[in-house]
């Protein structure tokens, strides 16, 4: 590719489960319908994602149901994949950890970071459980966040995306056996965040962040960007050579070093090392990740600072698509207590273009929005009609009026501002209507056509 690039990205999903449908309404279907729109718009595209293999809720899952771990990752694999095919998500590169090429790539750029001084090893103050042993991160911390007092696990609070570790957290323990934390000292690599204060200012100011991602920036900014590990002693994940021998690479930071590469190679298939990345990734003209709030720390804070210990000079970010936490009759989805209606089982019960419009219509955008069956299907029968009958009345609604309301719906899709939930209120307007030409709205949020 030789023409400036739009890049959209979204969450690689942990294999400790299938999608649900929470997962469809937040990032997963509005990057593709985002990717068809920009498409449609005549804009060179490219989008990726992968998949998360390493953070220990994978493990935790496999040693609580008694399976082995490598069969369920791999039938999780397939049902992911399943998935975006059944719902018509797209993507020109897919980052897969399963495959033999993952490690390799991953283990090189955390030697660069080591040997280049960007994260040098040092002795630092870690904990494990007093009673089991496990190193205390992810699953194996549960506490209260030390920001919101919400319960959390290891990584980033859920609620107001803070930060969390045994140091940040009010009463924590294992998450696995409730064991008190028990410090010890470890030679790790460490990323001292705060060194990229001035690339990580330069691109918050530049770029497009809603306003709750900018809420935890400033809470971020106030308390001291944090010392990070990169890797640490644990029993599950991307074991290190060299200088890391005997460390395994932190989950967080493995996702974001193959966001890093799986951008690079889809805009240049050539590149295969550091240097080829970050000139691919200079052929960036606009770069936009698709999330849910719960990891706007990681893609907001915390990559960008990765990224720029790489070497990236001017971090080619355009802006977050965050949206908020869909709930299953009042309650979050979730995979690990089996609260949730299966994207796979519900896109085979049900017209897929129906469950995308009805998702983006009812995406949980800039509020938490509920899903119930009731409006699901009240939303269906008032669609199928719809999209059944295209060659049905002629044209009621007045051409002017039918142009304004076409072009809302698809400046609408375009990332900044993006609203598909207003895209999917004027294609309904413009069916009921009676009109033919939809432009490029019945497309991107149905999937259908190219």
């Amino acid at each position: 590719m030789t023409d400036p690039v739009t890049v959209f990205t979204f969450p690689q999903p942990t294999v400790n489960g299938p999608l649900h449908v929470g997962h469809l309404s937040g990032p997963y279907v509005a990057a593709d319908i985002a990717a068809r729109a920009a498409r449609a718009r005549g804009e060179q595209v490219v989008v990726t994602s992968g998949l998360d293999v390493h953070q220990n809720y994978v493990l935790t899952r496999a040693e609580l149901e008694g399976v082995e771990v490598g069969v369920m990752m791999a039938d999780f694999r397939a049902g992911i994949q399943e998935t975006y095919q059944q719902s018509r998500i797209g993507y020109d590169r897919f980052g897969d950890p399963l495959s033999d090429e993952h490690a390799p790539v991953i283990r090189d750029l955390m030697n660069h970071l080591v040997t280049s001084g960007a994260a040098p090893l040092r002795e630092v103050t870690l904990h494990a459980c007093a009673d089991c042993g496990r190193t205390l991160h992810e699953s194996y911390l549960s506490g209260l966040c030390g920001g919101c007092h919400s319960p959390a696990a290891g990584g980033a609070c859920e609620v107001c995306g803070g930060f969390t570790q045994v140091d940040t957290m009010v009463d924590p323990v294992c998450g696995r056996c409730g064991g008190a934390p028990r410090p010890f000292q470890a030679k790790v690599p460490v990323l001292k965040m705060e060194d990229y204060r001035r690339q990580l200012t330069d691109v918050w100011l530049r770029a497009q962040l809603p306003p709750a991602v900018r809420a935890l920036i400033g809470r971020q900014l106030a308390g001291g960007l944090p010392e990070i590990a990169l890797a640490y002693p644990t029993n599950w994940g991307i074991e290190g050579d060299r200088e890391l021998t005997g460390l395994r690479i932190g989950p967080y930071t493995e996702v974001a070093l193959s966001d890093l590469a799986n951008i690079a190679r889809a805009v240049d298939p050539a590149a295969t090392d550091l240097p080829g990345y970050l000139a691919a990734l200079g052929r960036v003209d606009s770069l936009w990740h698709f999330l849910g709030l719960d990891n706007a720390y990681w893609y907001a804070v915390y990559w960008q600072a990765l990224w720029a210990a790489c070497g990236m000079a001017e971090l080619p970010l355009s802006g977050l698509v965050v949206n908020e936490f869909y709930t299953l009759d009042g309650a979050k989805f979730s995979t690990s207590r089996n609260h949730a209606i299966w994207a796979n089982e519900l896109l085979h019960k049900e017209d897929p273009s129906i469950v995308r419009l009805y998702l983006a219509w009812d995406r949980p955008d800039r509020y938490r929005s509920d899903f119930t069956w009731h409006s699901f299907q009240a939303f269906a029968d008032r669609v199928k009609p719809l999209l059944a009958d295209r060659e049905g009345p002629r044209q009621t609604l007045d051409p002017a009026l039918a142009a304004r309301e076409l072009a809302r719906g698809e400046a609408a899709l375009r990332p900044a501002g993006f609203d598909p939930a207003l895209a999917a209120r004027s294609l309904l307007g413009l069916l009921e209507g009676g009109v033919r030409d939809t432009g490029h709205l019945l497309t991107a949020l149905t999937g259908t056509g190219e």
